[in-house]
């Protein structure tokens, strides 16, 4: 079983940061800068690689023609061997202070 074979458990929580983002070139390309690290359940999750990445995308909400890029999502994978799927909110609702960078899934690692 390959990495991305394994189960993924849903997980959907806010995480957290750690440090500086590590991807100026996306930044200076108008994307978020994926963090080294993120803090999650009392745990630092630490990105080793990055497998894939790819936009959600969705119409105007104020009935314009033009579509914009709602998520950023990533694919990674950490020193454990565990495979995470990430993304980064571009648009949250709600109080300013609703998390961005969220863990969608997790699998359990050790391969």
């Amino acid at each position: 079983m390959t990495k991305t074979d394994r189960k993924q458990a849903f997980v959907s929580e806010a995480i957290t940061p750690v440090g500086a983002a590590a991807d100026t070139e996306a930044m200076a390309g108008g994307g978020p800068g994926l963090p080294r690290a993120f803090a999650w359940r009392g745990e630092t999750i630490v990105i080793a690689a990055v497998l894939r990445t790819w936009r959600e995308t969705g119409s105007c909400r104020h009935g314009s023609p033009e579509v914009y890029v709602r998520k950023h999502w990533f694919e990674v994978v950490t020193p454990a061997n565990r495979t995470a799927k990430i993304y980064f909110d571009r648009q949250p609702r709600g109080p300013k202070s609703i998390p961005r960078w969220w863990l969608f899934s997790i699998d359990g690692g050790k391969d």
